[in-house]
């Protein structure tokens, strides 16, 4: 049986392409191994920071090291800014930009099958791209027709806790970032389409599901209702999945701060901590109001705290909030870093992800930081204070739920955790966890934690079982 892997890179939303992806070749017999012994290997590439273009151009040049034979796919949203850099790579068969995602499976299982690209009458669909000498074929435009994998039914027997991509691409215009190029405008996957997937999930054994997406609160406002219905709406969405399906538990990725309006927000008072997790990541970048203002954010900081207050009033004290934070933006003084210093430490934050700015060609940040670069320096010490003060609320956080009673899911548990008998789980409200005994994934239950291990999860006694 061919053999394919897929290697992910980037955010919960590029995951879920890379599992839509790798569904829709197991549906067609291929199996999932090992990048050394697959046949074609499929680079899911992030182009965030320059560091994640670095890190997929070292995995694909080790990889074709490793495994000369292999069919190396790459796609993703390096793939779509820069796409005959990466088709000049050794090793390299196609690139497949996030405009024509929804034929990279073809093209895949053209590769799988080993066929080449060498002449264009070889497949029912041309690249975009003319094929240069000692260069991969490129699909790549800046249409976006194609960006959509139709996902392949999400096997709740499988997977634990799968993505569930809904929305594609985003219309903001933050100053730092290069998404809009990379995915092209705010696009939403049908109602009918989503309410489908996750019958077919509940139908296959699947308890919780997350629904992400590019910027998934913009879900549903490029979809014309139908007449004389209300707009599309991601609240209504939510509200519909919770009200008319029977899925055990649904889970919100990231949702941008002002998106979190007044019939969200009631959603969590009616049905968190139930069948919709008590977690809520909202991205920040900075405390600082100047600095939020040259990103072009759409909140300022008060805004950000009013809806950390609301989510907390509706979801209670044990809704674990999550945040991103950018240090080093163009022009960022100690003044200002020191703002948002003394706004995370005001905010009960249970975690943060730290990460520092990468000018991304073709965005204002790019210019920004040819005219107003943080030294290096600099920037290293601020990601060490943030990280230092994001352990002790992560800690904080955590510690104060030994003794409690939480409702989790078993995960896919690591050899090296099993071998000392316990399980990996998650909670309900998003902190890892260590259980007593070995349990097969998938499996809601009820557990008792105990203390925080030096890792930072709470170890757990199991109290029920479904």
């Amino acid at each position: 049986m061919p053999g394919f892997h897929v290697e992910h890179f980037g955010c919960r939303a590029a995951r879920a392409d890379g599992e839509a992806l790798s569904g829709r070749l197991r549906t067609a017999g291929n199996c999932l191994t090992q990048p050394v012994d697959a046949n074609v290997v499929i680079v899911n590439t992030c182009s965030v920071t320059a560091e994640a273009d670095r890190a997929a151009r070292a995995y694909i040049r080790r990889t074709h090291r490793l495994n000369p034979g292999a069919r190396i796919v790459v796609t993703g949203c390096y793939a779509q800014r820069a796409p005959e850099e990466l088709a000049a790579l050794a090793g390299v068969s196609a690139v497949i930009g996030n405009s024509h995602k929804a034929l990279a499976p073809e093209i895949a299982q053209h590769l799988v099958a080993g066929a080449s690209f060498t002449a264009a009458a070889a497949v029912d669909f041309v690249p975009t791209h003319s094929l240069l000498a000692g260069a991969a074929p490129v699909w790549v435009d800046d249409r976006f027709a194609h960006s959509f994998i139709e996902e392949s039914p999400l096997a709740g027997d499988r997977h634990t806790r799968p993505n569930l991509k809904i929305q594609e691409g985003c219309s903001n215009r933050c100053t730092f970032c290069v998404i809009p190029q990379t995915r092209g405008p705010s696009r939403s996957l049908p109602r009918a389409a989503i309410l489908r997937h996750i019958e077919e999930f509940v139908a296959s054994g699947g308890n919780e599901l997350v629904l992400s997406g590019i910027n998934l609160g913009r879900w549903g406002r490029d979809l014309s209702p139908a007449p004389g219905a209300a707009r599309l709406t991601l609240a209504a969405l939510v509200r519909e999945i919770l009200e008319n399906t029977p899925l055990p538990r649904l889970r919100l990725s990231s949702i941008e701060p002002m998106d979190w309006d007044q019939e969200m927000i009631s959603l969590l008072r009616e049905y968190g901590g139930s069948r919709l997790a008590r977690h809520a990541h909202l991205p920040l970048q900075s405390g600082s109001d100047a600095v939020l203002r040259r990103m072009h954010r759409r909140y300022r900081p008060w805004h950000y705290a009013e809806k950390v207050a609301a989510l907390i009033a509706a979801a209670g004290a044990d809704l674990t909030l999550g945040a991103d934070v950018m240090a080093g933006f163009p022009g960022e003084s100690d003044a200002e870093f020191a703002e948002t210093l003394d706004f995370i430490r005001a905010l009960p934050f249970g975690y943060l992800h730290i990460f520092p700015f990468s000018p991304r060609p073709g965005t204002p940040g790019w210019q920004f930081h040819a005219a107003s670069p943080v030294p290096h320096p600099a920037v290293e010490a601020r990601i060490a204070a943030l990280r230092t003060l994001a352990s002790e609320k992560m800690h904080a956080h955590r510690q104060r739920f030994a003794g409690c009673s939480l409702e989790a899911i078993t995960l896919h548990t690591p050899a090296s955790l099993a071998a000392h008998g316990r399980t990996a789980a998650l909670s309900e409200n998003f902190l890892p966890l260590e259980l007593e005994g070995c349990l097969p994934a998938n499996r809601l239950v009820r557990v008792h934690p105990l203390r925080l291990t030096p890792g930072g999860a709470l170890e757990c006694a199991v109290q029920a079982l479904p």
